[in-house]
């Protein structure tokens, strides 16, 4: 190789070593820029709060009981005052035996004078006499007048609980219970009746909702009551004396019972289902990210390899080239020495 020769390819070696050497650094700072990004995505993992499950415990409640006769009531407030008395409120359950509750669906035949059947028995405006309503005009005249007086007081009840104007007209027939011998009425109300959609033959379309006597529980909280409460060694409330609106006072024994509030647990889970899976989704994001950026600085790495060593291929081509261009100028030297 001739000494021209021998410097060109040497100042291209060299250039070469000067590129291979940027390109690394850049590559080591494109390295050290994805080490950063994945740094702050790693933080930011740490820096999440880990959803906990709600506790049984938070949600449970003792609960004090006391039977008056056939009645439970439940405590539900106590505010304590300075004399040793006690403000408070409590859940009155018991059973009603002359509520109204639903019955059983009817088709209803639609009468052309404007009256309906439920089968062969035409239906009776509630509360008012109708001689030929048979189960009516079987029954004695002190019999009618009681019957009277009892459907004014299951008007009063649907319109109550079942009406939207609170003055509806409301149909009744009477079925005689096989068991017991009785006879039981069954109600409809006239607007549902009016209102509703009826065939060629004048029977309606769908079942008709219906309502009957019944039993039903109910639920009412008297509050403001004066109280004393007595407890034992452990601070547990064991008695209760009620002073009723004539200043009589009667104690009962008080039931510790505990409650979950099913509810409230019930809705603190499903909110921690629904973090839960916000969570699991934002970690799953955050570990794709680091994932790609793995990806990124592992080629990277390749590629930062390959130049190592392409640069050490050009450094022993260097070495080489340098040899050369030494014994031109050694020769050189000697020719005209």
């Amino acid at each position: 190789m001739g000494m021209a020769a021998s410097q060109a390819r040497f100042l291209g070696l060299t250039a070469r070593k000067t590129n291979v050497e940027y390109e690394g650094q850049q590559i080591n700072q494109q390295r050290t820029a994805l080490s950063n990004q994945s740094a702050s995505y790693y933080t930011n993992l740490l820096g999440m709060n880990v959803p906990q499950p709600p506790s049984v415990q938070d949600y449970t409640k003792t609960v004090y009981s006391f039977s008056d006769g056939a009645l439970t009531n439940q405590l539900t407030s106590l505010i304590a005052h300075a004399d040793g008395s006690y403000t408070i409120s409590y859940l009155r359950n018991y059973t009603d035996n002359d509520a109204i509750v639903a019955s059983t669906p009817s088709r209803i035949i639609k009468n052309d004078d404007g009256t309906y059947n439920v089968g062969s028995t035409t239906l009776r405006e509630l509360g008012v006499a109708d001689p030929n309503d048979p189960y009516y005009a079987s029954l004695s005249d002190d019999n009618k007048k009681a019957l009277l007086e009892d459907e004014q007081h299951y008007l009063d009840l649907l319109n109550e609980k079942y009406s939207q104007t609170g003055t509806d007209t409301w149909l009744v027939r009477y079925v005689k219970n096989e068991s017991t011998g009785a006879y039981v009425p069954t109600f409809y109300n006239k607007s549902v009746l009016d209102g509703a959609t009826y065939d060629s033959t004048n029977t309606s379309v769908s079942y008709i909702g219906a309502y009957t006597k019944g039993s039903a529980q109910v639920s009412e909280e008297l509050k403001g009551v004066t109280a004393f409460l007595e407890q034992d060694s452990t601070g547990r409330y064991i008695n209760i004396t009620i002073e009723d609106e004539s200043g009589n006072l009667t104690t009962y024994s008080l039931t510790t019972s505990t409650v979950k509030d099913e509810d409230a647990y019930n809705d603190a889970m499903n909110q921690y289902e629904y973090d839960k899976a916000e969570y699991d989704k934002d970690v799953q994001e955050i570990n794709a990210k680091i994932e790609i950026i793995q990806t990124e600085d592992k080629d990277l790495e390749i590629r930062l390899k390959q130049l190592d060593t392409e640069q050490d291929a050009i450094s022993n081509e260097l070495d080489a080239v340098t040899k050369v261009i030494e014994k031109n100028v050694e020769s050189s030297f000697k020719t005209f020495g």
